[in-house]
């Protein structure tokens, strides 16, 4: 007999009933605003043909590495799952995950998938093996009505706006495509340098020889290569653009003279560059980066702390982005000083940074960000994107940084219908903090109300430049 699926109205809500009836008045303030979903890796084909999505493994399976991160550190085959093998059966691969929903008990996945099946599709039985073909059937049909196809539940969930993620090499046919539409939905892009900015990306010096025949610029000149950066960036902010992104292992940055910064790029362009050398280049780039943000307008995103593709059988196999990314200690002190020094205190600068090490958040980002009128934290990231992670992200930053450096929520995320749910996890945990302090005579309701507003709407608006 399946069991029934049900969503508490006072999820997440603090159980003490005073503070509970706090955190659902606040609640109530900002449950319907519309979503800024700033930063994120959705596919911008899906609104630029409005084409259905195929089935419920398309759609919630293949795209969620942390759902199929789970079922391979469970043994079972990412092929088996559909990832990287068109071959197989959807409605087994499916059936795999359903056979093992009980896996995902307490982890945020859970609750935003929970929310998705009844919410979104009105499920009202909980996933398992009897109800694998149950559920595959009804989202599979639903997939196939207007109502369903991606424009529509773009509108369907209030989003206001979308930042995908591309690289400079990347056309952007689809943002193109979007705009040329008629379409009222807004989906824009972010731009992404990594290929051509880390010497230790895969095929860097081949993205070298496609920037410069993206641009006309020669890229194996430091002058043409930064030349040839300022143009993209340019297309890219033509495209919707508000934001850079950078994913380096480190948040090192570095401020070489002209002469120094050339002589390692001739270096790194050439087979034999040491590790230092890549390293050194990542972090001169942050800070080429900065500037160009400062001449541009475009906000700077840094992601840094994060061991990627840890697992080289999967990486080999499958490529990037399959659920091998793994934590680092990230040092940021003394690693973001020269680029603080130099543009920290411009206010025509904007620098937000995200971590997944929570040990640096009180003891560096937050007076870091308390301090440089530049700088802001992004949300609780990743990992740390669960109940548990933001609440610890707030008391650890809220007494050194305020509630203002930082940015609100984003997502983050390659699957589409937890953009929704996830907000909604966000909005409710930031409600059930600010009603301990208002019960703690530490904030008037009043207050906490604004401060709602602005975690959930304001913040994210305003420091992505939307």
């Amino acid at each position: 007999m399946p069991q029934p699926l049900s969503l508490h109205p006072d999820r997440l809500f603090p159980s003490d009933g005073k503070t509970r009836s706090v955190a659902q008045r606040l609640y109530a303030e900002v449950a319907a605003l519309p979503i800024i979903s700033p930063h994120g890796h959705t596919d911008p084909e899906w609104w630029a043909t409005d084409a259905p999505f195929g089935n419920a493994a398309e759609l919630l399976l293949h795209p969620d590495h942390y759902v199929f991160r789970m079922l391979y550190s469970q043994g079972v085959p990412l092929e088996a799952l559909g990832i990287g093998n068109a071959e197989a059966d959807p409605r087994e691969s499916w059936r795999l995950f359903a056979e093992r929903y009980h896996l995902f008990r307490g982890t945020p996945s859970r609750m935003w998938l929970d929310w998705v099946f009844a919410e979104s599709f009105g499920i009202d039985v909980l996933l398992g093996a009897e109800t694998s073909d149950y559920y595959f059937d009804v989202i599979t049909d639903k997939l196939a009505t207007d109502a369903f196809r991606p424009r529509a539940l773009f509108e369907r969930y209030n989003i206001e706006v979308i930042a995908t993620t591309e690289n400079p090499l990347d056309d952007l046919r689809h943002h193109k495509a979007i705009c040329e539409s008629g379409w009222g939905g807004r989906v824009i892009t972010a731009y992404r340098p990594d290929p051509v900015v880390d010497p230790e990306f895969e095929g860097f010096l081949d993205n070298l020889k496609t920037l410069s025949d993206l641009t006309g610029e020669d890229c194996f000149s430091w002058r043409g290569y930064l030349a040839a950066h300022r143009k993209r960036r340019a297309f890219f902010a033509s495209m919707g653009a508000t934001s850079t992104d950078h994913g380096h292992p480190t948040a090192r940055t570095a401020d070489l003279s002209p002469v120094e910064a050339e002589t390692l790029f001739a270096r790194v362009t050439k087979a034999n560059f040491s590790p230092e050398d890549a390293e050194l280049f990542r972090a001169q780039m942050l800070t080429e980066m900065a500037g160009m943000s400062v001449e541009d307008g475009l906000v700077m995103q840094l992601h840094p702390g994060v061991y990627r593709n840890h697992n080289p059988a999967i990486f080999e196999r499958f490529g990037r982005d399959k659920g091998a990314d793994i934590p680092l200690p990230c040092e940021y002190v003394h690693a973001l000083r020269p680029l603080l020094s130099k543009y920290g205190n411009n206010p025509d600068f904007s620098f937000i940074v995200f971590t997944l090490d929570e040990t640096s958040y009180a003891r560096e980002l937050a007076p870091l960000a308390g301090h440089y009128p530049a700088m802001k934290l992004g949300p609780a990231w990743w990992f740390n994107d669960s109940p548990e992670g933001m609440r610890r992200f707030r008391e650890m930053t809220t007494e050194t940084a305020g509630f203002y450096n930082t940015v609100g929520f984003n997502d983050d995320t390659r699957a589409f219908l937890s953009i929704p749910a996830r907000h909604d996890v966000a909005r409710r945990m930031d409600c059930s903090w600010l009603a301990q302090l208002v019960v703690e005579h530490r904030m008037e309701e009043w207050e906490a109300a604004e401060l709602a507003v602005d975690l959930s709407y304001n913040l994210a608006k305003a420091a992505y430049k939307l």
